[in-house]
């Protein structure tokens, strides 16, 4: 036993589905990090494991019937969940996330959870289809807008048979993303740092626009983890589907120019900046007014100009801030990303393979190499793209303390 969690108490919340099952393991986990653990089940998960298997496994009475259950053994999970420093839904279905953003409270586990006010972690688990369902979706971003922690499902096989995302994360990576909410560092209170995420938008006529693929999940995981450490934390974001993080002041642009000067004017007070944002390298020569007709005798020409190149600009401008870029490489990546890094002149630079489907765009794990200014390399396997912001924290934290 490692015992990472001895003294905390934690609130277990189960929900219908499937995968109901894994929270048994995953119980047994929390408790071999020598956390007390309490457990209320919804009303559909006794559907798939019973109440006496928690029981049993975790030497307490279950939360299950509300009321029914009027006597010591209810109060006893009110008092614990009062005093609880956790409550990890695990796995959450489509119907007791949807309780939660709404403030339902019908069965045991949405009532708990209406009356706790502490740290919350939420592990989504259904179908694929389910999942991507916008009133989901906005589910999720209303928890997310709360700080409420989300621990994003995995793309896999189904329960149904079908194959897509929705399928419960690994209970390792749920394990450590509960871990990390009681072992948040604080190595970057009162550090402005700067977050660049998203996409950039070029436009080519009122209708159309040049872009790419990013979607900003890897910015936005930075910029959250780095608030959580203390940071002064400021996100310019290109256009995304994405909820800001609580607590972040964050400025929204459309286009590499807006973002450019949105980054030039608070550079000077910065102590580090990130550039996650894939900035359109290119724009139309001309901006057309109304929409572009097609043509049908020659087809239509579209000419490009080369847009501002804000790291380059920034590496003529640096007094003692940390710059970080990444490189979206899709070959030669490690060459690719030194080239980059020596000729923009950061002091650390993180390459990824975009051609790698389960990482990267639109994902939401990653697998990176750190490469700093002296060519220290580090290598990271696959991994939540939460947990490898936190990595690349650690190494910007460290450099501002080299200064």
């Amino acid at each position: 036993m490692s015992g990472n969690l001895k003294g905390k108490n934690i609130v277990l919340g189960v929900s219908g589905g499937i995968s109901a099952y894994k929270s048994a393991d995953l119980l047994r986990l929390l408790m071999k990090e020598g956390a007390t653990v309490k457990v209320a089940m919804s009303a559909n998960a006794k559907k798939f494991i019973t109440p006496l298997t928690f029981r049993a496994l975790s030497g307490s009475p279950v939360y299950q019937n509300v009321f029914e259950e009027i006597g010591d053994d209810a109060m006893e999970h009110i008092r614990f969940a009062e005093q609880a420093d956790l409550m990890a839904v695990v796995p959450a279905s489509a119907n007791s996330i949807a309780k939660m953003a709404h403030g339902l409270a019908d069965d045991a586990l949405s009532t708990l959870f209406v009356s706790f006010s502490g740290k919350v972690l939420v592990a989504p688990a259904m179908n694929d289809k389910m999942y991507s369902n916008p009133a989901v979706t906005e589910n999720i971003n209303k928890l997310k807008s709360r700080g409420i922690f989300i621990v994003e499902p995995e793309y896999g096989k189904l329960a149904c048979g079908a194959e897509g995302k929705g399928r419960l994360a690994e209970l390792e990576i749920i394990l450590k993303e509960i871990i990390a909410q009681f072992c948040q560092k604080a190595d970057l209170a009162g550090k402005k740092i700067i977050v660049t995420a998203g996409p950039t938008r070029e436009p080519i006529d009122p209708v159309r626009f040049i872009s790419n693929r990013s979607s900003g999940k890897m910015g936005y995981a930075i910029a959250s983890e780095a608030s959580k450490r203390g940071g002064e934390v400021t996100l310019i974001s290109g256009p995304t589907n994405l909820v800001s993080p609580p607590g972040i002041e964050t400025l929204y642009c459309e286009c590499a120019e807006e973002m450019r000067r949105l980054v030039f004017d608070k550079f000077s007070q910065c102590k580090a900046l990130i550039m996650t944002a894939a900035v359109g390298d290119f724009s139309p020569e001309n901006y057309e007014e109304n929409k572009i007709k097609k043509n049908l005798n020659g087809g239509n020409v579209l000419k490009l100009k080369r847009n501002p190149d804000i790291l380059s600009e920034i590496a003529t401008r640096k007094d003692g801030q940390i710059v970080v870029g990444f490189a979206a490489e899709s070959e030669n990546v490690f060459e690719n990303a030194l080239e980059k890094l020596q000729k923009k002149s950061m002091d650390l630079i993180v390459a990824n393979n975009i051609a790698k489907p389960e990482i990267g765009f639109g994902s939401d794990y990653n697998e990176a190499t750190f490469i700093k200014k002296d060519q220290q390399i580090r290598y990271l396997d696959r991994m939540p793209k939460t947990e490898l912001a936190n990595l690349l924290l650690d190494e910007i934290a460290e450099l501002i303390e080299v200064g």
